[in-house]
């Protein structure tokens, strides 16, 4: 049986992994659309940057959200002087985390489910007098809704098991950013393998819901 600390991390992380999730995808969205549809000139630079945080330890990753965030950082310091809020250490902080480490893989099966999307229909209904938001909210996204919630299901899976850019911009503080991977990082190191053992089973059943609702999605779409 879980306990009640046990009970407390996977709901806080499933928050961060949700949230984190929530927060990366508008940004997917319009970049995924800028890859997939747009001619704007620089596409590799911002294909380039967006993968950063795939390919980066995510240790560094969560260390430019530290300098960046912190109290002494350029959002970090405006935030406190504006609203006293530090967002560090924070489980906020620890949703941001994840919705970086995850923004590359939503943004590729985005871009993918518009670049499947029939530039015909769009070319339609410009045509018909639609705006480009008009057109990209009433044709684009419904027809890419399939590749778009699969993305999001990808990138809460990687919410979920995110460890390293955490770590460094929430810490491990228990009951406040004390995620799954921490927790079990942290029952490792005290040798609580029954604690361990139990986490481990909760992150591979979320792991492999998320997982199959991303491949019926996947296997829907594409037939």
């Amino acid at each position: 049986m879980l306990s009640s600390a046990e009970w407390e991390v996977i709901a806080l992380s499933l928050r961060v992994a949700v949230v984190g999730t929530l927060i990366g995808l508008p940004i997917a969205l319009l970049v995924g659309w800028l890859l997939a549809k747009s001619s704007i000139r620089g596409k590799a630079l911002l294909d380039t940057l967006v993968t950063f945080p795939l390919v980066l330890p995510p240790v560094v990753t969560g260390y430019f959200l530290l300098i960046l965030l912190g109290r002494n950082g350029p959002i970090g310091q405006l935030l406190h002087d504006l609203f006293g809020v530090d967002v560090v250490f924070t489980w906020v902080a620890a949703a941001l985390a994840a919705g970086l480490v995850s923004l590359p893989l939503m943004v590729r099966a985005i871009e993918v489910a518009m670049a499947n999307v029939d530039p015909r229909l769009e070319f339609a209904s410009r045509t018909l007098g639609a705006g480009p938001l008009r057109t990209f909210f009433g044709v684009t996204v419904p027809l890419a809704r399939r590749g778009i919630l699969a993305a999001v299901l990808l990138a809460f899976a990687r919410g979920l098991g995110e460890f390293g850019a955490t770590i460094v911009v929430a810490g491990n503080i228990p009951g406040r950013t004390q995620t799954i991977p921490l927790a079990l990082f942290n029952r490792i190191e005290t040798g609580d393998d029954g604690a361990a053992v139990r986490l481990i089973a909760v992150s591979l059943i979320l792991a492999f819901g998320a997982l199959l609702l991303h491949h019926h999605l996947v296997h829907r779409r594409a037939y």
